[in-house]
């Protein structure tokens, strides 16, 4: 991103303003399309763009409809999939990426499809409707597929394949070819490696992965049709009713106070925005178009300001009330509501931005930022005037805790938004609204779609040779049956796997093969898929292929590895929150289960941990930390996450200890409690003077 967009430099008059941009028209736009994992990366005109956009509306549409009118399992999954493939071939391009570079965000030059994919979209639709017209017959002859079901199965394989090749890279691809050879060739395996098995030929594969609900259209899928696709349209119809520009006002009208470090604002407005974001990256780069130069005007570095934005902006995958789609898989996982997912993920989430909190907090003072603050309409005016956008997101809630399904709840949010819209003249969502706003929400679930259609070959061929079981034994033998070994062998295996697939795809494989390792050794089942879940969202700013670091740093001009590196830092402390739901039973407290004491006083014992963490990473507590007293609260971060009464003790008694070496060597040094801001900054909103100006840029 240019210098001339970034905003004022440290060392001007703090009386010359910055504009608080729309992020869309900063060029965030470009940005996500170009950094986000799951993002279509082909720009259509004329007849495509409209065959493409009456698809998006049609299966949008289909999607509304079944919520009111369910479809046969695997009708709907089916059907859903194949205009989502169809849609995917005319969306995605075969070879190379999109166009980077602000030359070419500029251009937008037109990509439409060639006849090739045209070509692999019509198979689509061909080899899975050919499952719909032959139904009855189809479903009975699962176990003895005939040659035509086995020439339409392999097609229908490849073109899943293909698909998503083509919107995540090849890795996933590439690991579900190896798991159907591991089912073909297992009699090959030695016995010495302990996962050999029969062998099944292709009629048993093909059977098991296409023609039944084990595979292709297996949980992963449903998840997709149902759960996720209903909140990329309720996201969509957010977006173009102008909530998006909202939360973005709101979060720096309540947290841009002058006193308050610009680090700490900016990943409270993150938060804000993640809860209403299914994406760390594209909330990273929402984010970073907007809070950029405010941190830039208080004094932040260029890789310590884009580390800032990229942990502050993966937590909209950590935050209720929508997280990530891996979060959706959990409850289908452990057939619970996903009210109840959203209740596991509440303590875990705050203690992740408590941890970038006082991460942050401890790099304000060493590098002497000062205040800026952040001209925007009044806060009473903004919850008076457009309030009416949080109604949804608490309706969703609402609706979900009297007992309504996930799909009802947000079929009913999503018409909330809709109708209050109406509320603003600039926004109401007229026909035009209504109809991009469907497209948009289809299109955003294809490449999930395709990422969990080919996550299903793996759990098919999972189910079909036993190797969960297998892998899980191999594991805790490995770890001699220790709890703790396991839980680090998991998490480093998690973290490897995250690096190289999407986090829906690292958490399913994962929770198919590592989970039942914890379920062994005694751990509950919702406790293994949480540590599953966070480690496969906690790859995603791990080096050296953490997105959401290399989009800040594209807005901030920073050294993309050093932003990584700082960003890995403030998140720390959340990766080893996780450890404390499996270690101890009262890990459940994070997780919201047992009694309301043992809840208080998990959270209360974990906070202190993370303070702790976070002394360690950021050096600093009343003054500049040295590496004793780090290397103390190190210790008494990991005794207390323990949990258990003993260790816990220890802990405080370290922690305690570290406290008081580092009063003493500040007394010694002379040094002091802190550093006094500097003054403050303005940052002024686009539109300044009009309160409801700062509406008036959208963001489609």
């Amino acid at each position: 991103m240019p210098e001339e967009r970034t905003g004022d430099r440290v060392g001007e008059r703090p009386d010359e303003r910055v504009r608080l941009e729309d992020p869309f028209a900063a060029g965030a736009e470009g940005l996500i399309e170009e950094y986000e994992a799951e993002r279509p990366a082909r720009r259509l005109d004329g007849i495509p763009k409209l065959l493409l956009s009456i698809a998006g509306v049609a299966l949008s549409c289909y999607a509304l409809y079944w919520v009111l009118n369910p479809v046969p399992a695997q009708v709907y999954r089916t059907s859903f999939l194949a205009l989502a493939l169809a849609m995917t071939f005319v969306l995605f391009r075969a070879w190379g990426g999109s166009h980077t570079g602000e030359a070419a965000h500029a251009e937008r030059r037109p990509d439409n499809p060639g006849v090739t994919d045209y070509l692999f979209a019509i198979l689509s639709l061909v080899s899975l409707g050919y499952t719909l017209v032959v139904f009855d017959e189809f479903v009975r002859r699962a176990a003895r597929p005939e040659t035509l079901d086995l020439v339409f199965g392999v097609i229908t394989i490849l073109l899943v394949l293909e698909a998503t090749r083509r919107t995540v890279g090849w890795i996933l691809p590439f690991i579900c070819i190896t798991f159907i050879a591991y089912a073909y060739l297992g009699a090959l395996i030695p016995d010495w490696a302990r996962i050999g098995h029969v062998g099944y030929g292709p009629n048993r594969i093909v059977g098991q992965t296409y023609m039944g609900l084990e595979g292709l259209f297996g949980v992963p899928l449903d998840v997709a049709a149902t759960y996720i696709v209903l909140f990329t349209i309720y996201g969509a119809v957010l977006e173009y009713s102008g909530a998006g520009k909202y939360f973005i006002d709101v979060s720096f009208a309540a947290f841009g106070d002058s006193r308050a470090s610009p680090g700490r604002t900016t990943t409270l407005a993150g938060f804000l925005l993640g809860t209403v974001s299914g994406s760390g990256t594209a909330t990273t780069v929402t984010l970073a178009s907007v809070a950029w130069p405010i941190l830039r005007r208080g004094g932040y570095p260029r890789e310590a300001g884009g580390g800032v934005l990229a942990a502050a902006g993966i937590g909209a995958i950590l935050s209720p009330p929508t997280l990530g789609a891996a979060a959706f898989i959990i409850a289908e996982f452990l057939g619970v509501s996903y009210l109840e997912v959203l209740i596991y993920a509440l303590i875990p989430s705050l203690l992740y931005y408590l941890g970038i909190i006082l991460a942050i907090e401890a790099d304000a003072r060493r590098f002497r930022t000062r205040g800026v603050e952040v001209e925007t309409p009044p806060l009473g005016y903004l919850l008076w005037r457009y309030g009416y956008h949080f109604s949804s997101l608490f309706l969703i809630v609402i609706l979900m805790a009297i007992g309504l399904s996930p799909f009802r709840a947000v079929f009913y949010a999503t018409i909330a938004a809709f109708l209050l819209s109406f509320l603003s003249r600039e926004h109401r969502m007229g026909p035009k609204r209504i109809w991009d706003a469907l497209a948009a929400g289809a299109m955003g679930v294809l490449p999930v779609a395709a990422t969990c259609a080919a996550a299903g070959i793996i759990v098919a061929v999972v189910t079909l040779t036993g190797l969960g079981l297998k892998l899980s034994s191999l594991i805790i033998a490995l770890a001699g049956g220790s709890l703790l070994f396991t839980a680090l062998y998991a998490a480093v295996s998690i973290l490897i796997l995250g690096l190289a697939v999407p986090v829906t795809a690292s958490f399913i494989i994962s929770a198919v093969i590592i989970a039942p390792a914890f379920t062994e050794l005694g751990v509950p089942t919702f406790a293994a898929y949480m540590f599953v879940f966070y480690y496969a969202v906690l790859s995603e700013v791990s080096p050296p292929t953490a997105l959401a670091a290399v989009a800040a740093a594209a807005v901030t001009g920073g050294n993309a590895f050093k932003t990584m590196m700082l960003t890995w830092k403030y998140t720390l402390p959340a990766f080893l929150v996780p450890f404390a739901f499996v270690l101890s039973p009262n890990g459940e407290g994070l997780l919201l289960q047992g009694s309301p004491l043992q809840i208080g006083l998990t959270v209360l014992v974990s906070a202190l941990a993370v303070g702790a963490l976070a002394v360690a990473t950021g050096a600093w507590l009343f003054g500049p930390a040295r590496v004793p007293e780090r290397l103390l609260c190190v210790a008494a971060g990991l005794l207390l996450l323990y949990l258990e009464p003993f260790w816990v003790g220890i802990g405080l008694g370290v922690l305690a200890l570290g406290v008081a070496v580092h009063l003493v060597g500040l007394r010694v040094s002379g040094g002091t409690a802190g550093s006094a801001p500097g003054p403050a900054a303005r940052v002024t909103n686009a539109n300044t003077g009009k309160p409801e100006g700062s509406r008036a840029e959208r963001l489609d």
